[in-house]
């Protein structure tokens, strides 16, 4: 829940027709640290710079204009996430909205006269929901609540309605309402609902009478797929996926004759996979059955095919599923995470073209047009800017380790910097994802790209509770948050020194989020091993995070820790902040003024505490920022504090090992 953007990582899988039972591959990973290689490069320098790397681009969510001439997407081209436009076939982008805050979610209206989107207050999420004009650039706020979120606009078909969740920020508690664009009425299409439940992602059926939306529970392990009527006195919600046990249910879109839910559900063998929810029997037909993590997508406009997208050990392909035949085939996307991208749907209307979303190790995020008919891509949106070359940069291997307990494999992804010596010198970084429920993938990550540039070597885990590995392992930390997951990233940083190229005495330990409560877990609970830590926006409390987070997440919390009171003991264990004069290493931390998630206060108690003995401690607040850093000049300036931090408490090794000289 606590997810800060990080990283992803990803290899292309060849393009295969699959039977809907084949399992797919997994890519080969090392196990033998003495097995990482330092890739010998002439063409590779020490020249890039976070300024640089900061400055390219980032691409955000995508829109089709109804009739696919053109595309609106979120980008900080501007150092802000605002709305822009290129031509479908490609060509000079044109911004379309211009505002301080951020903004997300664009989705074009049916009838093409506005595009509706997401933008909240300096980072709060409290999000209110516009409406800019494509042609005029007009700014219309239609929801204008300060303490109520609204958020995922979804249009109607026929353009009158707009479908979205609402949340009173003292709530814990997304229910679903739809707004009147002609009587300017809003109808509350669900109310009423338990505390440790959210009502999520409504999804509108062709003919408009009815929305399908998927309701979540706090501790993350249940969710269901529901169905309500619009437009009628007493709006009632029926459940389309009953079962017993814990099982996971999610809609992905409905098909174009209104009969059945795409939707992705980890029932079928403990492992996400896509099926077809027959509405009126409420029967699944499975369309895999796959131990990776295969999630839905969507239909194509003639219901005649869908889209789903497959997660490989950190590496995702795209795949078009013909209905008729039960066929699929992975799309032939150029190498890296491949997934659909454009609200409401991928497909152009006349369904010949698709948007996707691409990235890779050394390539920004990008949105790109794939024609069905030829099975070619071509690119419209550039993220690299000059002086920032691919070349410069390394791809990840992809290792796996025992945990110490011996119940898992876990899954990493190493970056070693190029024309490196085996000597035993080097620094490394053990680069701690958020969540707990994400994943460290195969995408592009500035930080990590330059201080594998600077030389230091870098280890990203997915530890247990990670999603993409089936719900055994994502369940596998549920009351044990800071117990057995920080076991697996302690085995990272055992593993990594075994590779011949690290210092043991030149370990950092660095995560945002979660990651950045890990981060602090581990200088607290193994502090010989560390040189130095960089907690970013994280949470050192579980007693006053509880208290001061979003209402949300506070019940998530209580939900996978349990009851604050009869679980005392293991809130006191897990909180970090009551072992803060165990610290060697000097620490780093950041923090977002308006964070709802981790409040800046959580970081200013371990400053505190820190200070008061004597030990090495250095903070920077953005004020104007969130959960994360949205503006560019913000982004720049806390990541050259961290490297300069990082190069001076554990600076790289001077090898003189450079293939140029």
């Amino acid at each position: 829940m606590r997810i800060l953007n990080l990283f992803v990582m990803v290899v292309m899988m060849t393009m295969s027709i699959l039977a809907t039972s084949q399992t797919l591959p997994a890519p080969q990973a090392i196990t033998d640290p003495k097995q990482i290689t330092s890739k010998p490069d002439a063409r590779v320098g020490k020249n890039l710079s976070i300024e640089k790397l900061y400055m390219t681009r980032q691409v955000g969510g995508s829109t089709w204009s109804p009739d696919g001439k053109t595309v609106a997407f979120v980008s900080n081209m501007s150092g802000r996430n605002n709305l822009w436009l290129v031509p479908s076939e490609g060509g000079w982008p044109t911004q379309l909205t211009i505002s301080d805050q951020r903004q997300t979610s664009p989705t074009w209206s049916p009838d093409g006269k506005w595009i509706a989107y997401m933008s909240d207050y300096d980072g709060d999420e409290q999000w209110d929901i516009f409406l800019v004009s494509p042609k005029t650039g007009q700014v219309v706020n239609l929801t204008n609540t300060r303490e109520v979120a609204e958020e995922h606009p979804t249009w109607s078909h026929d353009g009158r309605y707009l479908a979205y969740m609402v949340k009173p920020k003292t709530s814990s508690v997304f229910e679903i309402d739809v707004y009147d664009t002609v009587m300017r009425e809003v109808q509350h299409l669900t109310t009423g609902t338990a505390k440790d439940r959210m009502n999520v992602a409504p999804i509108w059926s062709a003919d408009g009478k009815f929305i399908v939306y998927t309701q979540e529970q706090s501790k993350g392990t249940d969710s269901n797929v529901f169905v309500v009527e619009v437009n009628v006195a007493s709006p009632q919600s029926t459940l389309l996926t009953p079962h017993e046990g814990e099982h996971t249910y999610s809609a992905n879109d409905i098909s174009p004759d209104g009969k059945s839910v795409l939707i992705t559900s980890n029932a079928s063998n403990g492992h996400d996979n896509a099926g077809l929810l027959d509405i009126a029997s409420k029967k699944i037909r499975w369309l895999t059955d796959d131990k990776w993590t295969i999630a839905g997508e969507s239909f194509s406009p003639d219901g005649k095919f869908l889209t789903y997208s497959a997660n490989v050990d950190g590496n995702t392909d795209l795949y078009l599923y013909d209905i008729a035949s039960r066929k699929a085939r992975a799309l032939p996307l150029p190498k890296g995470v491949n997934y659909a991208t454009g609200r409401p749907s991928p497909f152009a209307r006349d369904h010949t073209r698709l948007l996707y979303y691409h990235t890779g190790p050394t390539a920004p995020g990008d949105v790109w047009v794939y024609n069905i008919a030829d099975g070619k891509s071509h690119q419209l949106t550039h993220s690299l800017v000059g002086g920032v070359r691919s070349d410069d940069m390394v791809e990840p291997h992809l290792v796996h380790y025992p945990s110490k307990d011996g119940k898992w494999t876990i899954s990493a992804f190493v970056y070693v910097p190029c024309n490196l010596p085996r000597n035993g010198e080097h620094p490394a970084i053990v680069y701690v994802h958020g969540g707990p429920t994400a994943q460290t993938m195969n995408t592009f990550n500035r930080f990590v790209q330059y201080m594998a540039n600077q030389g230091y070597l870098v280890i990203a885990p997915n530890y247990r509770g990670s999603t993409g590995y089936g719900k055994e392992f994502q369940h596998a930390n549920l009351f044990d948050m800071g117990g057995g997951d920080l076991q697996d990233v302690l085995a990272a940083a055992d593993w990594i020194k075994q590779t011949g190229y690290v210092d043991p005495k030149k370990l950092i330990l660095m995560g945002g989020s979660y990651g950045g409560y890990m981060t602090m877990m581990g200088v607290t609970k193994a502090p010989e091993l560390w040189a130095a830590g960089v907690p970013i926006v994280p949470f050192v409390n579980w007693f006053t995070e509880i208290q001061n987070e979003d209402p949300v997440l506070q019940q998530s919390d209580l939900a996978t820790m349990g009851d604050l009171e009869k679980n005392k003991a293991l809130y006191e264990d897990r909180s970090p902040i009551n072992f803060v004069d165990k610290i060697k290493a000097p620490l780093y931390l950041l923090a977002g003024g308006n964070d709802p998630r981790c409040p800046k206060e959580e970081a200013q108690q371990v400053v505190d505490a820190v200070k008061k003995r004597g030990g090495v401690v250095e903070y920077k607040v953005y004020e104007n920022e969130g959960h994360g850093f949205a503006r560019v000049e913000n982004q720049i300036d806390a990541y050259k504090r961290v490297a300069d931090f990082l190069k001076a408490r554990v600076p790289p090794a001077d090898c003189s090992c450079s293939l140029n000289e």
